[in-house]
């Protein structure tokens, strides 16, 4: 995967930085899905596409698992709490929609979608 991210920024002209943050997206939406959606190891498929503009990166990551937006309880952790107080979990989704410009999440046609954009820092010509 990591490979096909980078095949797609290389052939859109994304910067290395802004690839490379869009690869981190992908592996945190990926472990997700095995993790959280499925429980285990799985052979269900993921479907992913890409679009690239000129100073931004839209992704639509599909998966097969149960129904759940993980957007919608999104909560900044409590930096004042120790480590061992703090709940397990929910950073990496944390992290794609600090990192996302924007991020949606819809249930079709039996898939979890979640669309985001995120600005590559690319000047405009």
């Amino acid at each position: 995967m990591a490979q096909f991210v980078a095949d797609v920024c290389a052939d859109g002209g994304v910067p290395r930085k802004a690839c490379l943050r869009m690869t981190l997206l992908v592996e945190e939406l990926f472990t997700n899905t095995v993790v959280h959606g499925h429980g285990t190891d799985t052979e269900a498929p993921i479907h992913v596409t890409f679009d690239v503009g000129l100073d931004w990166i839209a992704l639509i990551y599909e998966d097969t698992a149960p129904p759940h937006d993980p957007f919608a309880k999104v909560r900044v952790p409590d930096d004042t709490a120790g480590v061992e107080e703090r709940p397990v979990g929910g950073l990496g989704v944390l992290l794609i929609a600090a990192m996302a410009e924007r991020v949606q999440y819809a249930h079709v046609g039996g898939r979890n979608r979640i669309s985001l954009m995120m600005p590559t820092g690319r000047s405009l010509p």
